[in-house]
């Protein structure tokens, strides 16, 4: 048997914690006591025989009391998530990825869709959607019922009023498998291309009454949108695209695409990046839209829009500028593009590190000529920084919430490899080497969930502006832990770890790609650095 004794394989005076995730148990070591790591399979046990058979996850997560607990409510839907998961989602992953993977990869696989309806039936369908947007979508698109409310709602269409903190503990979740986010209609672009067609050309009225329950959620009044920050994103999802429509959609444009998009039943992506400048600089970006009449004219040539591959995908967001001698940050604009619009050309699909993230994926698209209906602008023209400045925040903290639970999958895969395998005369998990290197794994992830969870606090008590700088911190942090957890992982298994065979990999590919989608660690640093030398009146 594997025994821990007082810390001294690892170098430590007390303790070691190794966090359960999934079915693994905890290992507790203090003064030389270790519990038993209970997992299933053949796999060596570990430590004294102290099991936690009858203590589920949510059971341990509510022991500690602190300025991070889950309430009753979301601690309720973890678990129903992560029982989705093992009961549904892994054993699906191997028929994803050969789909993925075959001459029918840019088709959707049916037991996806089987899914969804299961999902919607355990309420665990549009999580992400903030208390604000549903309060604005409801009234726009459910103008019979209760404003405060969204019972009765069909398939839970508006979510489950969470705040930017309680989604964190789900998003995370789902961040374990690259196919769960989509299965529970949460996945990057679509959630802020939703938010952004909800609140363009609000009645004041409504306006004032949404931004008085994010004041009272908060404590502090909203706060203007900051411009001044030109991150730029690479990739987007789904989520993103459903969050920019209910912020910024009118009651025509919700109707028209916003129903579709909560359903699940259609998709969309954002064309923003394009190959010709630095669009971490969105500045830079040379996509017009030119006012003629009653409609807008659009050419440029974009990619990295994400999601326009998929079969689904009925709607863009376009980024570009209706005046080129504006101040910098009034010339762009964001437009509404029907993809099947004459003058829409999907040019090839992008590879990441090989993966083409098929039926999904990551598109070269060129407008020549594209014209569509002035009605299509969104908030007005100029207000393009406006509009990305409002979707990034909670867009980036989904991403990071994401890559803390990619990491976790990493963890688990590891521990399991290590109590499986021999080398040298002994398990992996024995090595002092490999003890040394998975606490350290161990640290890093616990520090960098911290940080995503008070950015997430402070995103909802203070809202976008003041939370930046955290916000910022934690998207530096979590993709850059998350590689060093999933490079471990890796290593660990060894040839396994770098093939197909296993989802490391992919989930390690993601990892790198979201340290230049929305906006690289460089942006990120120097916002930190800014706001660093403004607190000290430099």
């Amino acid at each position: 048997m594997l025994y821990i004794e007082k810390g001294k394989r690892l170098g430590v005076a007390s303790k070691l914690l190794l966090r359960k995730s999934g079915p693994f148990r905890i290992i507790h070591c203090i003064g030389g006591n270790a519990d038993e790591l209970d997992i299933p399979g053949d796999a060596p046990k570990v430590g004294l025989l102290k099991k936690f058979e009858n203590e589920s996850e949510d059971q341990w997560l509510q022991k500690e009391q602190g300025k991070f607990v889950p309430s009753p409510k979301v601690l309720d839907l973890r678990n129903k998530l992560l029982k989705f998961l093992e009961n549904h989602i892994y054993p699906m992953e191997n028929e994803f990825y050969e789909l993925a993977q075959s001459s029918s990869r840019w088709t959707v696989h049916p037991k996806e869709e089987t899914l969804k309806e299961v999902a919607k039936s355990e309420g665990l369908w549009n999580l992400w959607i903030p208390l604000d947007s549903a309060v604005r979508a409801k009234k726009v698109l459910f103008p019979g019922t209760s404003q405060g409310s969204s019972e009765g709602m069909n398939n839970h269409l508006l979510g489950s009023g969470l705040s930017n903190l309680e989604y964190g503990y789900l998003c995370e979740v789902m961040g374990r498998s690259v196919w769960a986010p989509q299965i529970f209609n949460c996945g990057a672009p679509d959630t802020g291309c939703y938010e952004d067609l909800s609140v363009t050309q609000l009645d004041q009225q409504f306006l004032q009454a949404s931004n008085s329950i994010r004041q009272h959620i908060s404590g502090t009044p909203v706060d203007d949108v900051d411009i001044g920050n030109t991150d730029n994103k690479l990739l987007l999802g789904d989520s993103m695209l459903v969050n920019v429509l209910l912020r910024y959609g009118t009651t025509e444009q919700l109707q028209e695409w916003l129903i579709p998009l909560l359903e699940g039943k259609t998709r969309s992506g954002f064309a923003m990046t394009e190959p010709r400048v630095a669009s971490s600089d969105a500045t830079n970006i040379e996509c017009s839209i030119t006012r003629q009449g009653d409609s807008y004219l659009i050419n440029g040539h974009k990619w990295w829009t994400s999601g326009a591959m998929d079969p689904r995908c009925k709607l863009l967001i376009v980024m570009g500028k209706t005046d080129f001698t504006a101040p910098k940050h009034k010339q762009q604009s964001m437009i509404l593009v029907d993809i099947n619009t004459p003058g829409v050309h999907i040019k090839r699909s992008l590879m990441v590190f090989g993966f083409d993230d098929a039926p999904h994926g990551h598109a070269e698209v060129t407008f020549e000529n594209v014209r569509v209906p002035a009605r299509n602008i969104l908030l007005g023209e100029g207000r393009g920084f406006e509009i990305a400045q409002g979707r990034l925040g909670p867009g980036r903290l989904h991403h990071c919430m994401r890559l803390i639970g990619a990491a976790e999958r990493g963890m688990q895969m590891m521990v399991q490899r290590a109590l499986s395998r021999h080398v040298f005369g002994k398990l992996i998990a024995q090595q002092g080497s490999f003890q040394s290197d998975i606490a350290k794994c161990r640290v890093e992830l616990e520090k960098t969930r911290l940080l995503v969870l008070e950015a997430a606090d402070q995103l909802d008590r203070l809202g976008n502006k003041k939370a930046r700088g955290t916000i910022a911190m934690a998207k530096v942090a979590a993709p850059n832990m998350a590689l060093q957890v999933l490079d471990m992982a890796m290593q660990v298994h060894g040839g396994a770890g770098v093939s197909s065979d296993t989802v490391l990999s992919h989930l390690w590919a993601t990892a790198r790609t979201l340290r230049i989608a929305d906006g690289p660690d460089e942006v990120h640093l120097g916002t930190i650095a800014k706001l660093e030398l403004q607190r000290a009146n430099l």
